[in-house]
């Protein structure tokens, strides 16, 4: 068995300029299946650090933006290949950190690699300088890297989101601190300092902290853009402290996303794939089903057959082959679903808990939650409106086309949505007519994702684009454009 998967501590501590940092505290991150195991402790910095960490960020840039892309790509790649070759070794650390299935985590490892492979790959072709040339003179329109950038990443997948913003930054030139999440930075921080031995001191850095560190990290004048994975209040903050430096931002923020079932369909034959979006990561996934609207005709059927269905789920440790989702990641979550489900209850829906206790005699040892259905909540109720982030799903039934539409495009969010139809004409029709970043039809979960597919929000769900191509290298670049008039 893997030495990670059973060793009871890890110590992980800052990383500058490629040289590990010790702090005066330590933090410890238990398991969330098991809380009563320490399964490390991480470093936790300061401002100063986050000052330190930007400063060597800042030199490294200095030679790294020279740096030849083709250089820079094959280092990013050689980059990617530690990752690949990192999975089988931290996948069970990483699940014992933030409480996913094992196969979640492997799939988080999978997809980091794929999209710093990517981003690589599409490199050269990018900063390519656009030129032209008329009888007024010329005009080079180059593209130049911004400097050190900040990324803030949260515990839900944090191997593949900090890919999303550490190869594209670095293969265009950039430099970067990460500040991982408190409740998952182990298997991340050390999957960093190993990848940062294959690039010059200092292209990676590392701080961990909470709400102090990330507010340096935003404010710092060296920082000059942030890109950020969270919550939509936390994201604001983000914005607030990078105004006070003129920093632009990248915020990829909560959904609650909606999908919207027509009346041509089988609720067998689509309930495996809705599924896989509603409960994959205990529903802890910022584009995870949040909501489900069914016609009235079908709902009864509906509600009766997604119950069956979820009524087979088993929910344990991630380590366990047996659960189908593990627990939540930590107790602020796990007490915000527990008060939306009874606050649901006592609005008088119909709330019904299913699914199976893999380890009753462990069940308070961790923050394990049930799958809840929820029937008969009004459109307006919390359980519909907020994001639940957690194993519970709201049906609701409606009318018309036309209901069904505002009552998805109602509210703030704007991540992303799904259709359920047979006629895959009248599902497009209807997916233009909805305010999300991503529309999705017949699927709604990884799946459903394709590298070059650009992926963010609208509304309060966020300011920029990750795996896209040249929708998301150009935020890591500043144009600059050269103009020669001719005499």
């Amino acid at each position: 068995m893997n030495k990670l998967l059973t060793e009871t501590e890890i110590k992980v501590n800052l990383l500058i300029a490629n040289k590990e940092v010790e702090t005066e505290k330590y933090e410890e991150v238990r398991d969330p299946g098991k809380l009563t195991d320490i399964v490390g402790r991480i470093a936790v910095g300061s401002a100063d650090d986050v000052d330190k960490a930007v400063q060597a960020a800042h030199q490294a840039f200095l030679l790294w933006r020279n740096t030849p892309v083709q250089e820079r790509i094959q280092k990013v790649s050689e980059a990617a290949q530690v990752l690949q070759a990192s999975a089988e070794e931290l996948k069970a650390l990483l699940v014992r950190e933030h409480g996913g299935m094992l196969w979640e985590a492997e799939t988080d490892f999978y997809l980091g690699g794929g999209a710093t492979l990517f981003y690589a790959s599409i490199a050269e072709s990018f900063l390519k300088p656009n030129q032209r040339e008329d009888e007024t003179g010329t005009i080079s329109i180059e593209k130049a890297p911004k400097g050190v950038i900040s990324a803030i990443i949260p515990w839900n997948m944090p191997i593949v989101l900090t890919m999303n913003k550490l190869a594209p930054a670095l293969v265009t030139g950039n430099t970067i601190v990460v500040k991982p999440s408190p409740t998952a930075p182990l298997a991340l921080s050390l999957l960093l300092k190993r990848m940062a031995e294959v690039l010059p001191d200092g292209v990676i850095n590392v701080v961990h902290g909470d709400a102090d560190v990330g507010q340096a990290m935003t404010r710092h004048p060296l920082i000059r853009m942030v890109a950020f994975t969270g919550g939509t209040e936390t994201g604001k903050k983000v914005m607030a402290d990078a105004a006070q430096t003129i920093k632009p931002v990248t915020l990829e923020l909560g959904g609650n996303d909606p999908a919207i079932v027509l009346d041509d369909i089988n609720p067998r034959d689509i309930m495996p794939k809705l599924l896989k979006g509603v409960f994959t990561r205990s529903g802890q996934i910022c584009f995870a089903v949040k909501r489900i609207y069914v016609p009235r005709s079908m709902h009864e059927n509906f509600y009766q057959v997604l119950c069956e269905f979820v009524d087979e789920y088993k929910v344990g440790h991630g380590l366990d082959s047996r659960a189908s989702f593990g627990p939540l990641n930590n107790k602020k979550q796990y007490d915000f679903v527990n008060q939306l489900i009874e606050r649901t209850k006592a609005s008088g829906a119909t709330v019904r808990e299913l699914g199976e206790k893999l380890d009753p005699e462990n069940w308070n040892n961790g923050y394990y939650i049930l799958p809840h259905v929820i029937k008969d909540a009004p459109p307006t109720a919390d359980c519909v409106t907020c994001e639940q982030f957690g194993p519970v799903i709201p049906i609701v039934a409606y009318d018309s086309i036309e209901e069904v539409v505002k009552m998805a495009n109602d509210g703030e969010h704007g991540l992303c949505s799904s259709i359920w139809s047979n006629d895959h004409e009248k599902a497009l029709e209807i997916a233009k007519q909805i305010e999300a970043g991503s529309t999705f039809i017949n699927s709604h979960s990884f799946d459903s994702l394709s590298l070059g597919m650009p992926f963010g929000g609208v509304k309060q769900s966020g300011i920029g684009r990750e795996i896209g191509g040249e929708e998301t290298l150009s935020e890591y670049i500043n144009y600059h454009s050269i103009r020669l008039v001719k005499n």
